[in-house]
């Protein structure tokens, strides 16, 4: 196997992580937000709680430890 060949599959997620970012990111965009709506909570604090998940999301993702040093990931939580 040559140098390149294994420095990407060294990169490349795995499927568990791929499975639990996605979730986490699908409960951010959907599942959070219609859930705030029934329980009354406000924009602002949902906002920074579909902030948190997504940033989870990446970070599941991309494979960081929480030391700061992630992969960028192309990913915007606009």
């Amino acid at each position: 196997m040559s140098s390149s060949q294994s420095l990407t599959i060294a990169q490349s997620p795995q499927p568990g992580a791929m499975i639990l970012g996605t979730g986490l990111a699908f409960a951010s965009l959907i599942l959070l937000p219609a859930v705030a709506a029934q329980l009354g909570v406000g924009a602002t604090l949902t906002g920074a709680m579909r902030i948190a998940l997504m940033r989870a999301s990446s970070r599941v993702i991309s494979g960081s430890n929480g030391s700061g040093e992630t992969s960028p990931a192309g990913f915007s939580c606009h």
